[in-house]
């Protein structure tokens, strides 16, 4: 008859316990959600022009990080990759054309490289119009 007193006590700490962590996720699920919205409107509205400057700073960083390595590692895939993509970002088509040319050179298998060079051209020929 003594495990009844424990098993009553044992059943209603369960209960508080398990009640105890729902409400308090529930809490902060709430919260969560209610900030997410508001921060999502606030990063989209935050967009200015001095925003897109330090973008294309940092593209041109970018850039010039990728030609050092060029200079020591002419051939160097990753480089070459992250330099067109550089130049793309700043919108520098004409500079990305040259660094591709040589990927497609160094890896004429790869169909990715050869796909893009026809973007660009094809966007290079629109632009001339």
């Amino acid at each position: 008859m003594a495990k009844r007193p424990i098993e009553r006590i044992a059943v209603l700490v369960s209960i508080v316990s398990f009640g105890g962590s729902i409400v308090f996720g529930g809490l902060r699920a709430i919260s969560t959600a209610g900030n997410q919205p508001i921060q999502s409107q606030t990063a989209s509205a935050a967009t200015t022009p001095s925003q897109n400057q330090l973008r294309q700073s940092q593209f041109k960083e970018q850039e010039q990080e990728y030609e050092v390595v060029l200079k020591q590692e002419p051939e160097n895939q990753v480089a070459l990759e992250g330099l067109i993509e550089a130049r793309l970002r700043m919108k520098d088509t004409k500079g990305a054309v040259k660094p591709l040319q040589k990927l497609i050179g160094l890896y004429p298998d790869r169909q990715e490289y050869k796909t893009l060079l026809a973007q660009l051209n094809k966007e290079k020929g629109k632009g001339d119009r």
